[in-house]
């Protein structure tokens, strides 16, 4: 009889990792960071459960999309009162809060139930190069896509 494999409760250490979103591709980040706060990239990832570690992304402002995406992409909310959709082009919310941008597309790639919800609040975004958790000594983790599409 197989049992359902759990990891090791006590032993589960979360680190912390910085990435620098400068001239990076807006999907590209967004997976290898989805993959992180999953615990994917991990041989004891479980889906069932937060295996995951903590993510700061710094320099948000900076993240590129090709084409005509900054003037086509539309970025939708509703206050919920009649008539109340608001939309925005990936310009004008770069300009507005640029940290939405990474949020939105790092949130649509992971679970939509209670584990996604607590996965998303191990995400840091910043829009400048500052962020406030020197204290957990992140490791700087690097992502290098090739324009081209080869990792």
């Amino acid at each position: 009889m197989t049992k359902t494999y759990l990891p090791p409760q006590d032993t589960l250490e979360q680190k912390w990792y910085v990435i620098d979103a400068a001239d990076q591709r807006l999907g590209r980040l967004a997976t290898e960071i989805a993959m992180i706060l999953r615990g994917k990239n991990k041989p004891i990832y479980t889906p069932h459960m937060d295996t995951g570690d903590f993510v700061v992304v710094i320099n948000a402002d900076k993240v590129a999309v090709t084409g005509r995406k900054p003037s086509q992409k539309l970025y939708r909310r509703h206050s919920g009162r009649p008539g109340g959709m608001k939309t925005e082009t990936f310009n004008q919310l770069q300009a507005r809060i640029p940290e939405r941008i990474i949020e939105k597309a790092v949130k649509g790639m992971l679970p939509k139930n209670t584990l996604g919800r607590k996965l998303f609040t191990k995400l840091k975004v910043y829009a400048g190069s500052d962020h406030p958790h020197a204290a957990q000594k992140p490791e700087i983790l690097t992502i290098n896509t090739i324009p081209g599409g080869q990792k």
